[in-house]
């Protein structure tokens, strides 16, 4: 190119720099880049998740960033800590903060072994605790209600009525119901004989009520149903052995005929079971022996259910609440 002044070349003027995208530049992004590409391709790790941690590690960065002191790829454990302060001020879920401690941990334990740091700084950084979910329990009277659902001018309504008068005095699995054979039921004793996880045998014992109910259907309308072809206790109007599937279709139907705002599922007619028997005094370790629990701590979520039952009836009705 001529400069028409001078008559002397010279070179072209150089193109003005693209702007660059905020934060494309910054070495932590690019070293956070290189381990999520990791993840994705080398790990196999999907999508979903790599996105997560992306979210993650980025939302630290930033709040990092912020702070004008540490870095994501320089951060100790003390500046990590606080981030996990103010994550708690957000009312970040304690589940998704652990899954955010986890990210931390794989991206600098990356580093560590790469050669690029010397520490981890989440190593010793203690993950919040989860508190595990009370699962959903129905009041004395809902459960009456859905007991009188079935129409026991039917036949269907004579043996669903059996069903949940059996599953909720027993606190069965849904599987255990279906699966009950004749020989496993001793009305004149007042007991059954569950095969639960593990096929591990209990005997639980059968209230009056589901008594009465389980032998009309067995003298009434079994007989003319299974007519002989097999010993399962429950069967479908053809005569075939009742399903989880079929259970489950019947009980969500009856919930409805009920009024039932809540969804219903036969897992929580035995939380409900389980609930009221220690509402009205029954002790821990028989609960426990009734549901087929390995270990006690697996039926203590009950007697958490009725202590938060019992600070709700509280809160409702004390004048000082």
């Amino acid at each position: 190119m001529v400069d028409r002044r001078s008559g002397v070349g010279r070179a072209p003027a150089a193109p003005p720099e693209k702007p660059v995208a905020p934060g494309v530049a910054v070495p932590w992004r690019r070293r956070l880049d290189l381990w999520l590409d990791a993840l994705a391709y080398e790990r196999g790790l999907s999508p979903r998740t790599v996105d997560a941690y992306r979210s993650d590690l980025v939302r630290l960065g930033e709040w990092l960033d912020g702070q004008k002191s540490k870095d994501l790829l320089t951060a100790d454990p003390a500046a990590v800590a606080a981030h996990l302060r103010w994550l708690h001020g957000r009312e970040i879920s304690p589940r998704s903060v652990r899954r955010a401690m986890a990210a931390m941990h794989g991206f600098y334990r990356d580093l560590v072994e790469a050669g690029e740091r010397r520490d981890d700084p989440v190593e010793n950084l203690a993950p919040p605790r989860l508190f595990r979910r009370l699962p959903k329990v129905l009041s004395e009277e809902e459960v009456e209600r859905l007991l009188a659902a079935p129409d026991l001018a039917t036949p269907a309504g004579l043996r669903d009525r059996a069903m949940l008068e059996l599953l909720y005095a027993t606190g069965l699995r849904v599987s255990e119901l279906v699966g009950l054979r004749l020989p496993q039921i001793d009305l004149k004793g007042g007991y059954l004989l569950a095969f639960g996880k593990g096929s591990k045998e209990r005997v639980v014992p059968v209230g009056e009520e589901a008594e009465r109910a389980l032998g009309r259907y067995l003298a009434e309308l079994r007989p003319t149903l299974a007519r002989g072809r097999h010993d399962a206790v429950f069967v479908n109007l053809r005569g075939a052995p009742m399903t989880r599937q079929g259970f489950w279709k019947i009980l969500k139907a009856l919930g409805v005929r009920a009024g039932l705002e809540r969804g219903i599922s036969p897992h929580v007619l035995r939380h409900s079971f389980a609930t009221h028997l220690l509402e009205h005094g029954a002790d821990l370790r028989a609960v426990q022996a009734m549901l087929g629990h390995s270990d006690i701590a697996t039926t203590e979520i009950y007697t958490h259910i009725h202590q938060e039952r019992l600070r709700g009836a509280y809160d409702r009705f004390h004048p000082r609440a």
